[in-house]
């Protein structure tokens, strides 16, 4: 599809409304101008970024963990990840800052893997993944209000956990199956 073509799905901000700041999300409310000409309301939320990383042991395993999340009410699985400290901090250092607070892991190589966009529809933010290889373990330290529980597992029954829903959180899905695309890759 061209430019020109694209160009015709864009909406155009005519006013924006704060309704909400928090100390994680600022909520917006827009009045936009569509394709059509006509106007809409968009409300969203705006999150300053976060990172993500595939932490991978020489043996294969990934390190994961497991972290009660309030708003679904429930204990999941997820990867090592952390929002930024604030909106202009490099993501790489920001990721090797949140894989050794929450694990105590450091990595002697760091590839960037892409961008996650969580849910489009309702908020920009954006998380970068990385996976990180040639690790040591430490001491962590978590944050004042941070309770997780670290383990590890083989790649491939992460991949299969996330294959039969086991594992629902979506940065892990896209972080745990790209890495493990990418491997394959540079197998073959």
């Amino acid at each position: 599809m061209d430019e020109m073509q694209l160009e015709n799905l864009k909406e155009w901000q005519l006013s924006s409304a704060e309704k909400y700041r928090g100390k994680l999300l600022h909520v917006f409310s827009d009045e936009v101008r569509l394709p059509d000409g006509k106007t809409a309301v968009r409300e969203y939320i705006r999150h300053i970024g976060a990172v993500c990383m595939v932490a991978l042991t020489d043996e294969g395993n990934v390190i994961l963990e497991k972290q009660y999340r309030y708003p679904i009410g429930r204990v999941i699985t997820e990867i090592p990840a952390g929002k930024l400290d604030r909106a202009d901090e490099d993501r790489l250092e920001a990721a090797k800052r949140e894989l050794k607070e929450e694990t105590g892991i450091t990595a002697d190589h760091w590839t960037e893997i892409g961008e996650f966009i969580s849910i489009p529809a309702y908020t920009q933010e954006r998380v970068t993944m990385f996976l990180a290889r040639g690790l040591h373990r430490g001491e962590r330290h978590l944050d004042e209000e941070e309770f997780l529980e670290v383990f590890e597992m083989p790649l491939q029954e992460a991949v299969d956990l996330v294959l039969s829903g086991r594992i629902s959180d979506g940065k892990t899905i896209a972080a745990i199956l790209k890495v493990y695309l990418l491997l394959q890759r540079e197998t073959d």
